[in-house]
């Protein structure tokens, strides 16, 4: 038993270090969410250029009207320049850190090999920073000259192109930036690689505006025409998106602020009649009903640890993927989207897999378990609590993320799959990361912090501290750090979803979907931005 604390103990201290290491990297990365906003602005944008001619859509008209607003380029315009100025902030902040630590690097001892990779990483996100700064600042050029500030685009655009004064061939972006000065110049200077720069460097309205004004000055009315057209068409269906996107959260917004709101009030004017049988107040359903918890701390202790954290982030990632990947002679930085939903799946089942195992032979010496352990039941009312569920958490989890987002101002990190589905446009992709994210996620996720977590803390919490504890480790489990507060949101409602309806179909429909909602947002965006 000794022996088996020690090794409890060693993973303990390698688990804390690999998940601190995880949430201090993502302290600067990018968050989805800044990335989401101007998606749809960019929706917004090819939405703008509908006229909607056709009296059939005389709804998609209105719609429009609705959602674009009185000024969409300078909506526009205000987003890209705010965020441009947010990832200059934290490209210095993260150069001044990569110049800090170069002078520190002069051995090869285990300080040194720690600094190297810390610069390694910070090199890393200096380029992806730049990267991202040479794009918004193509885009917010292209907005300015639209809105009427052609010498704020050329300054913009001039800007860009000094900072790679010596080596414009290899900066694809400041070429680019090359082109757009000329073809807005006045008069125009028209370089010869001019529409294969745009393509490549623009997409979406973006590329369409640079497009139409390269082709009225080089007069190919029939091409400008075509463009024209296909504009409409993209717009049409940016119209469309945009009612959903916006829309259906929206309504469901309202219904989970009246449910809250009736729920809270039913509450307040009820509490003398609380009933820990299941009667009375629905919110005080089950609300000091504690489970038989059979073990102790030790077993909850050996399943986080053991079946989530050593095999999620050290036995998978570290031993298992890269054997078998050199087996099979694959590269996973290769990987198009269809293959990184594959992998993802692959490594997400084998995930769940060992931490039901780990689970399963940590509690099998306590079987049979005590009633109400891992509760499935068909019948009942899960289905009213898991969409009852979804629509609560809805106002929830946006008011803490809106606070969140004026703390991290669009850093912080986001789950890793959701850029890739964001910028994927491969629909078998899609039905696998729905598969993982809408299926497997929500099985193995409640099972673990719902069905064996939260009713194992109550032996030592009280059923609220079991909610909080248990979401606050779903939340720190998702990595990332600008997500915590969020997710721990998400985790309550699961588990306050869980201990009032007792079935685990309730939290893994509710988690479900979540993750649809979120899958299918993304996809929206991403496809209709391009």
């Amino acid at each position: 038993m000794t022996l088996k604390r020690v090794i409890l103990g060693i993973l303990t201290a390698i688990a804390i270090a690999l998940v601190g290491l995880s949430l201090v990297a993502s302290w600067n990365q990018p968050q989805i969410q800044s990335r989401l906003e101007l998606y749809q602005t960019n929706l917004l944008l090819h939405a703008s250029e509908w006229q909607g001619e056709n009296n059939q859509s005389a709804n998609l008209s209105s719609a429009r009207n609705n959602i674009v607003g009185a000024d969409p380029l300078n909506t526009a315009l205000t987003q890209y320049q705010a965020a441009r100025d947010s990832t200059w902030k934290t490209l210095e902040k993260t150069q001044a850190q990569f110049k800090a630590i170069q002078p520190t690097i002069a051995s090869n001892s285990e300080d040194g090999n720690l600094k190297l990779a810390q610069q390694n990483a910070l090199s890393e996100s200096v380029n992806q920073q730049s990267t991202l700064q040479n794009e918004l600042d193509l885009r917010l050029g292209i907005l300015q000259v639209s809105s009427g500030k052609t010498e704020a685009a050329l300054q913009t655009w001039n800007n860009l192109v000094d900072r790679y004064k010596t080596q414009i061939d290899d900066a694809p972006s400041a070429a680019t930036a090359q082109v757009l000065t000329g073809i807005w110049s006045n008069p125009a200077q028209l370089l010869p690689d001019a529409e294969p720069r745009i393509q490549k460097s623009l997409d979406g309205w973006f590329r369409y505006r640079a497009l139409a004004q390269l082709y009225k000055l080089q007069e190919r009315s029939k091409d400008l025409v075509a463009l024209q057209v296909a504009e409409q068409a993209t717009a049409e269906q940016a119209v469309e998106k945009l009612a959903i996107i916006v829309g259906v959260p929206a309504i469901s917004l309202c219904i989970g602020t009246v449910l809250l709101v009736g729920l809270t009030v039913q509450w307040l004017f009820q509490r003398k009649r609380l009933d820990t049988a299941g009667s009375g107040p629905l919110l005080a359903r089950n609300a000091s009903l504690t489970w038989d918890v059979p073990w102790d701390g030790e077993i909850v202790w050996q399943v986080l640890v053991v079946g989530f954290f050593f095999v999620g982030q050290i036995l998978i990632p570290y031993l298992l993927l890269p054997v078998s990947l050199a087996v099979l002679k694959l590269n996973p930085a290769t990987f198009d989207p269809r293959d990184k939903a594959f992998y993802i799946f692959a490594t997400y089942l084998l995930l769940s897999a060992g931490g039901l195992s780990v689970l399963y032979f940590s509690v099998k010496s306590f079987l049979p378990l005590p009633e109400g352990w891992f509760r499935i039941n068909w019948r009942g009312n899960w289905f009213l609590w898991g969409f009852g569920g979804y629509f609560v958490a809805l106002p929830l989890v946006v008011l803490v993320s809106l606070i969140n987002q004026q703390f991290w101002q669009g850093q912080g990190g986001s789950n890793p799959i959701l850029p890739i589905v964001l910028e994927g446009r491969d629909n078998v992709a899609l039905v696998v990361f729905f598969g993982t994210a809408a299926i497997a996620a929500p099985v193995f996720e409640e099972i673990v912090f719902r069905g064996f977590l939260l009713p194992s803390l109550t032996r030592y919490l009280p059923v609220w501290g079991a909610i909080a504890a248990s979401a606050f480790l779903f939340a720190v489990a998702h990595l990332s750090v600008s997500e915590i507060l969020p997710l721990a949101t998400l985790g309550a409602v699961l588990g306050f979803v869980y201990t009032r309806s007792r079935n685990l179909l309730a939290p893994m429909l509710l988690h479900s979907l979540w993750n649809s909602g979120t899958l299918l947002s993304l996809f929206l965006l991403g496809g209709g931005a391009s």
